[in-house]
């Protein structure tokens, strides 16, 4: 089914086959898979009374098992109690790249951008805008990398294309177009600018013409972008997508609880069978006031659905959402699991699957994160930077950054206690010091700096 739905999208030969990928799959992020077919789920007729195939109909039921699974594994990686910190040697590093992630809203940033990149890549653009830091999330649909060969995790340059109307670049401020006609729009990033082009039209096939007077030059040296590869596998521009293995399944059970649906409907409304009319009257009025006579021979019955139909496609649905959601690694957990969950460490256990994913998307997202950080301490040596309005100092462009995660799941009162006394043993015994024991409990208890706590501690031992 899934292959007969794409089948109905059209099909763009200008745009490389990934553009066609990544918008199918979007759709199904966004739950616009289903706008292509031309029919609603109740319309089983058409004009002429010919029927209408199910395969031509929008489901009425739709399950946003991809949107879920997404969310959910977000939540494990970037939500306000998952989000890393970075952590240096240097105080004064530490605390001046946390100002600039809060002030520049990295959390949302990232949030956004791992939502987006579930389908397989996203790109971060970072600006820099009279001393200020400001990062986007690029959907790279219509995005195109290039690697330097020498250095193939460096960017030479990425280049946006794709195609636009008239209306649209005259709602942008160009004058010289036409409404109805279609043009090209391309800009390119590059390491000392972002160049704007002239938009050309499609009918008549030119090479691209700067646009000065939109281009910016910003001197970096790099290309301002962190291009990610959302998992594991795909080629080397996209990644694996978080959700493909579950879109057929997905389907299955939109159908499956929409002709639930349908039934459930015919079941309050039954149909009636009369096999030799009662009396010469036409007219029937069903209802349990009425009573309808039929002559000796005569026989009427109420067609129904039985309720069994329909808990079989209940039961169906939720084998399939089990099979949906192993496939792809999501939140398998029920209500009656979760009451026997005691601690922290037994919910980790019980969504192991998702954790697992949880545990890949910090691998890439981690790693666009830390090279974000770059890009901020060598944009410092560049341009006086401020964050809450005073002046950065730039930052040694040689500085070791880290990422320290929290825990999957907050722990209980017996996970801390525990916790503390294993510390207190192991830092007593000589085998960990007094700043690692700290360190391996900040975030729970929001120590953002290990070394003032442990400056504090040493205070009141000796007031």
């Amino acid at each position: 089914m899934f292959d007969t739905i794409c089948d109905l999208i059209p099909v763009d030969p200008a745009y490389p086959q990934r553009v066609r990928r990544l918008d199918i799959l979007t759709r199904v992020l966004e739950g616009r898979l289903y706008d292509v077919l031309p029919y609603q789920f109740h319309e089983e007729r058409g004009a002429g009374g010919e029927y209408i195939p199910l395969r031509q109909r929008r489901p009425s039921v739709r399950y946003p098992l991809a949107r879920i699974v997404v969310d959910d594994s977000l939540a494990l990686v970037f939500s306000d109690g998952h989000f890393p910190t970075l952590d240096c040697a240097d105080k004064r590093v530490r605390t001046a790249l946390a100002d600039l992630g809060r002030e520049a809203a990295l959390n949302e940033v990232m949030l956004e951008a791992a939502l987006r990149g579930s389908v397989g890549s996203v790109a971060i653009l970072m600006r820099v805008l009279r001393g200020r830091v400001f990062f986007g999330v690029l959907q790279s649909l219509y995005l195109t990398p290039e690697w330097d060969p020498q250095e193939p995790d460096t960017l030479l340059r990425v280049t946006e294309r794709y195609k636009v109307t008239g209306a649209v670049l005259a709602a942008q401020g160009y004058d010289d177009v036409e409404p109805q006609a279609e043009y090209w729009f391309m800009r390119q990033w590059g390491a000392q600018a972002e160049t704007w082009f002239r938009p050309w039209p499609v009918a008549v096939p030119q090479a691209p013409v700067e646009d000065a007077a939109r281009s910016v030059r910003h001197g970096l040296g790099f290309v301002p972008i962190v291009w990610v590869r959302n998992l594991p596998g795909g080629d080397d521009v996209d990644g694996a997508c978080t959700f493909r293995a579950a879109v057929e399944t997905t389907i299955e059970i939109d159908y499956q609880l929409s002709q639930a649906g349908r039934g459930l409907k015919y079941s309050s409304d039954p149909t009636l069978l009369i096999r030799e009319p009662a009396g010469s009257d036409n007219e029937i009025v069903r209802g349990g006031g009425n009573a309808l006579v039929v002559s000796e021979k005569g026989d009427a019955k109420l067609l129904e659905i039985g309720g069994t139909a329909s808990a079989a496609v209940i039961e169906y649905v939720r084998t399939l959402r089990e099979f949906a959601l192993e496939g792809v690694h999501g939140n398998r957990a029920s209500a009656e699991r979760l009451t026997a969950a005691q601690s922290g460490r037994a919910l980790e256990m019980m969504n192991q699957g998702l954790v697992w994913l949880a545990d890949n998307l910090r691998v890439s997202y981690g790693g666009a994160l830390l090279r974000l950080a770059r890009m901020v301490i060598r944009a410092s040596n560049l341009y006086r930077l401020r964050t809450h309005g005073e002046a950065l100092a730039p930052i040694d462009p040689g500085v070791r950054l880290t990422l320290n995660w929290p825990r999957w799941y907050a722990p209980t009162a017996e996970d801390r206690e525990r916790d503390a006394r294993t510390l207190q043993t192991l830092a007593q015994a000589g085998q960990i010091s007094r700043l690692t024991a700290v360190k391996s409990i900040a975030d729970v208890y929001h120590i953002d700096d290990v070394a003032a706590e442990i400056e504090r501690i040493a205070s009141e031992r000796t007031a």
